[in-house]
């Protein structure tokens, strides 16, 4: 028998019941934060990579220096993974060409670091285009060194930010010009803090999407320049000027890690966003370093044995140690894993994932050999630099025609040559080495066109042929450098370029002139068509003070001026652009700078 109004007051309090539970769930669910947010595993990891340039394994506290203080490195070191044996290039492009596609430099066109050599194939699909076609927002802050026009430079690359700059190196560090994607810009302040200031702003703007935030420093790289408050520390440790300026910026480096680190912490993204930390060669001059052979240009294990640390927390135990021979080239497969990307090769790819090691799902790699290649190539496509060969015992030395074997296991020093007494050894690896120096230059051509592919081309000096009497102010047309020695009619200045956007384009000279150089005329062919233009007034100003600690090696900076030689109108294809003095006077013609391409919208 049915009693009225027990069914009714039994499923009403039924009602309140689960009503009441639902209330308390969802409570929680809003205090945990997951209400409005999708499952963590649903969250794309977001990735903060940052390479300083010329630091050696020896420049860190946590590896026994007792000058540097590096404290925000070492204790990012111990939040995640350290490598113990992590490998790169002996030069700053061919590394960056390595870490940007998971490739042997060689097969990226990337030789080496200036005239054209430093340039990356377009073709070759980077780490900024794998993140962007998996919806990351993309950005690169700093030095990137893999070619200035486009599509080579970063936003061609696939960043959809750059701020930096596209050379080898830069000539001031304080309150200096920048390149903000198309156009230059004026900054304020020291170098490294203002790349980072331009990075803290990307990640705060991209803070509710995933992000691959790429912070290539080009500290301590010279000139060795460095705020006073840093170099006068390490001075008072009794440190000579060029160690101070170099420490000091380490410090100064080590404190934008900070400062990008606490940005994380802020916005609370440092759960969901892997860290990584490298240096791009060995250090640029004899400090310590482990005491190991070597040191940037080297093929020696000082030369390419680098930090790399990795912090992803609550996915990578802390204090993570990694013994594996590991490389430049397995970064690109590393994150690929690590962040779950869909990914298509469009190249082979040399390295491997190392994942697993990061996430304790494995704790070995099988041997493997690493192979290094250092400058360029003879004419005959041979090695014409030194090489190495890398294995978990071995390091296999080729330089000036001469093999040297070495134990690195009991003999990290590299203090005794084991050829002699190994040949079986010796001929295995100068073997592999020849087989793979033959694979991976397979695609390389003598021939470096510059692409004229924007409507802005800037046909730097570094980039240039010249005969007769011309030359480098510097010597060897390291990045910014000038041709100078221009003094008669049998001299020759000329651009191989590869034009990509046909069209009408004005030709300006970047210059500077004395006064014997008036009157003289210049002409510039392109084709079968030729400018003329007269110098009529002289500019030859002083070089810029420079804040530099010790003389550098490259070029100063000084004032230049601009002559409008004309317009021309250059079709599809390679053309050659050849300037030259149709009569000189009074045997001066000018120092040149850059030739300016202007198109028309």
């Amino acid at each position: 028998m049915n009693r009225p109004g027990f069914t009714n007051s039994f499923f009403s309090m039924k009602t309140h019941f689960w009503l009441a539970i639902g209330v308390l769930l969802i409570g929680t669910w809003i205090a945990r934060g997951q209400a409005t947010s999708p499952p963590p595993a649903a969250i794309k990891p977001n990735v903060l990579f940052i390479l300083t340039d010329d630091q050696g394994w020896g420049d860190l506290s946590l590896h026994g220096n007792r000058f540097v203080e590096t404290p925000n490195l070492d204790r990012l070191a111990a939040s995640g993974a350290q490598f113990e044996h992590f490998f790169v290039s002996p030069l700053c492009a061919p590394t960056r060409a390595s870490l940007l596609t998971g490739r042997y430099h060689l097969r990226t066109g990337t030789i080496s670091v200036t005239q054209g050599w430093e340039r990356m194939r377009s073709a070759e699909l980077t780490l900024a285009e794998v993140f962007r076609q998996n919806g990351y927002a993309t950005g690169c802050f700093g030095k990137w060194h893999n070619g200035e026009h486009a599509p080579e430079d970063p936003n061609g690359q696939g960043f959809d930010e750059f701020l930096g700059f596209c050379a080898g190196h830069w000539n001031n560090y304080f309150d200096t010009d920048l390149q903000h994607n198309d156009r230059m810009v004026s900054t304020k302040g020291f170098i490294t803090d203002v790349l980072t200031d331009a990075a803290l702003n990307f990640i705060s703007q991209h803070k509710a999407k995933p992000f691959f935030c790429y912070v290539p420093f080009n500290a301590p790289h010279s000139p060795h320049q460095v705020p006073d408050r840093y170099f006068n520390k390490y001075k008072a440790k009794g440190l000579d000027d060029e160690q101070a300026s170099i420490y000091g910026m380490v410090e100064n480096v080590d404190d934008n890690v900070a400062r990008l680190l606490a940005r994380l912490d802020q916005l609370g993204l440092a759960q969901n966003t892997i860290v990584v930390f490298a240096t791009d060669n060995g250090p640029n001059g004899h400090r310590f370093n482990g005491a190991m052979k070597g040191i940037k240009g080297s093929v020696d294990e000082g030369g390419v044995r680098v930090p790399l640390f990795v912090r992803w927390l609550g996915k990578i135990r802390p204090q993570t140690k990694i013994r594996p021979n590991a490389a430049h080239i397995d970064l690109l497969p590393t994150l690929v894993g690590l962040c779950r990307l869909h990914f298509t090769p469009a190249n082979p790819i040399d390295g491997r994932s190392l994942a697993g090691l990061l996430l304790a799902q494995a704790d070995t790699l099988s041997d493997r050999l690493l192979f290094t290649h250092v400058a360029g190539m003879s004419e005959g496509g041979l090695p014409a630099e030194p090489g190495a060969v890398r294995t978990a015992q071995y390091r296999l030395v080729e330089e000036k025609q001469q093999i040297h074997l070495y134990d690195m296991l009991s003999d990290p020093s590299q203090s005794t040559d084991l050829a002699a007494e190994q040949p079986r050894q010796v001929q295995l690896l100068q073997v592999a080495y020849d087989r793979w120096f033959r694979d991976v230059s397979q695609m390389i051509s003598l021939s470096r066109p510059v692409p004229v592919a924007g409507r802005r081309v800037l046909l730097q000096a570094p980039e240039a042929h010249f005969s007769g009497k011309v030359r480098y102010k510097q010597g060897n047309g390291w990045a910014n450098d000038w041709l100078i020695n221009w003094q008669s009619a049998a001299d020759s200045i000329w651009w191989d370029v590869v034009v990509e956007r046909p069209g009408m384009y004005q030709f300006s000279l970047q210059y500077t002139a004395p006064k014997a150089a008036l009157g003289t005329l210049l002409t510039m062919t392109a084709g079968t068509k030729t400018l003329h233009q007269t110098i009529q007034s002289s500019f030859d100003p002083p070089l810029n003070p420079s804040p530099d600690r010790i003389p550098r090696k490259e070029v100063y900076e000084k004032p230049w001026a601009w002559l409008t030689l004309g317009k021309l109108k250059l079709s599809e294809g390679h053309h050659r652009i050849l300037l030259q003095a149709g009569s000189v006077p009074h045997g001066q013609v000018a120092e040149v700078k850059a030739l300016l391409l202007t198109g028309s919208e």
